[in-house]
């Protein structure tokens, strides 16, 4: 009888940050309230499209979220938002007047004309 190996590999986080969304978090983290582990990315349904993205401070973990490591803090994703957002890249954009997390989104198949919300 032989004997199998099984070997695992690590998967592609769900969702790639920018240099620029990596030093946001980083900024977020350092000026982050007593307790907060890290920073969450969800979903949540709101907006004329659907569903909207939200990030906000964590302090625990849930079972089923995704955890992205990065040099300044934890990005958490929700576990049921997971799947709209395999693929995504979150980038932090500042101009003259506005800053935000932005997302380039290949499961959206629409947005409302702000750009608040998305539809998959």
């Amino acid at each position: 009888m032989t004997e199998t190996t099984t070997k695992t590999r690590a998967r592609p986080a769900a969702v790639m940050l920018t240099p620029s969304a990596e030093s946001r978090i980083a900024e977020l983290m350092a000026q982050a309230p007593e307790g907060a582990i890290g920073v969450k990315l969800s979903t949540p349904k709101r907006g004329c499209s659907g569903l909207a993205y939200s990030v906000d401070y964590v302090t625990e973990e849930a079972k089923f979220d995704e955890k992205i490591e990065t040099p300044g803090g934890v990005l958490y994703i929700d576990g049921a938002s997971v799947l709209y957002l395999i693929g995504s890249t979150m980038n932090w954009v500042e101009d003259d007047f506005t800053a935000g997390f932005v997302f380039a989104n290949p499961n959206a198949k629409g947005s409302c004309g702000c750009g608040e919300s998305f539809t998959v």
